[in-house]
């Protein structure tokens, strides 16, 4: 029987992944080898601090070394006329006044994209090379119960998915809260990108909300490299649904996902959809792209 190289974990530093990483650490569930982050280049300072925080208190006294990965600050990218931008969800008025939608790229691009070419250098087979048949990793994702229809596999042979909160526990979000709690990390942020919360960071860090809605301004007329290659967007951007600057959005407003998501204890910091790597919370986006279609 094959077995796999390396145990990871797609460490996100929210809830779930935080999770995994103190139970591996505190021996409750299997030692895992190593733990990845994929840094977009704009996470929330918070994150950060976390991150740090369960490298010194967590992972390096478990013998648990934590990797940081990255292809990019998202941020700078999407205003770089010199930088492909993947682009993250963004929302679209056409010039005939319908809503669209752009396609969201950036958890494949910003986050898919660097854990996996970490995972081949791991393995001693970095692209272009082709990974031996029977060689993979066997990597954490952080998905609970209350989101078992998001765990997904892999779609590379080299990487196998296992969900141990799902498998191994039955754990809901709300388990691990509790956990989380026991053992002194009961302030886990959520795990998103600057551009995809706002309401913590307007009531909680007004330097990064100063950011946020000044690159909400500059990106209205679509990224940088489009326009500087002739591909202007048809229609204005904006981060947040109502299609109207976010400083002056409803992001108060709570919305149906988010009433359903609050029923469940899935809320994060107001904001029901957020990025995990194989576990991406877009459907609603991609619900309204199909409906509306994209703008060209």
């Amino acid at each position: 029987m094959e077995n796999p190289r390396y145990r990871i974990l797609s460490l996100g530093a929210g809830v779930q992944s935080s999770c995994l990483l103190a139970l591996s650490a505190e021996g409750i569930l299997p030692r895992i080898d190593f733990a990845v982050f994929a840094d977009t280049g704009w996470e929330p300072q918070a994150v950060y601090d976390h991150l740090d925080r369960l490298e010194r208190e967590v992972a390096k006294p478990a013998g648990i070394p934590i990797l940081r990965v990255s292809s990019g600050n998202i941020r700078d990218d999407a205003l770089d006329p010199e930088r492909r931008f993947a682009s993250m969800p963004l929302y679209i008025l056409n010039r005939d006044s319908l809503p669209g939608m752009t396609r969201r790229q950036c958890t494949g691009e910003y986050k898919i994209k660097p854990i996996k070419r970490q995972v081949r250098e791991l393995l001693g087979f970095p692209y272009p090379q082709r990974v031996p048949k029977g060689l993979y990793v066997e990597q954490w994702v952080g998905i609970s119960t209350d989101e078992f229809h998001r765990a997904k596999d892999s779609d590379v042979k080299y990487m196998r998915n296992r969900h141990p909160l799902i498998s191994d526990l039955d754990w809901s979000r709300a388990d691990c809260i509790r956990y989380l709690s026991s053992v002194s990390l009961a302030d886990t942020p959520k795990s998103s990108c600057l551009g995809c919360q706002w309401r913590s960071l307007r009531d909680n860090s007004p330097a990064e909300w100063d950011d946020v809605v000044a690159f909400d301004a500059a990106i209205r007329q679509g990224n940088a490299r489009a326009n500087a290659s002739g591909n202007p967007l048809l229609g204005e951007a904006f981060l947040h649904r109502s299609r109207v600057p976010l400083a002056v959005a409803p992001i108060d407003h709570v919305t149906r996902s988010e009433r359903d998501a609050a029923a469940s204890d899935e809320l994060e910091n107001g904001v029901a959809n957020g990025c995990s790597p194989w576990a991406c919370r877009g459907e609603e986006s991609e619900q309204e792209q199909d409906d509306f279609g994209l703008a060209s």
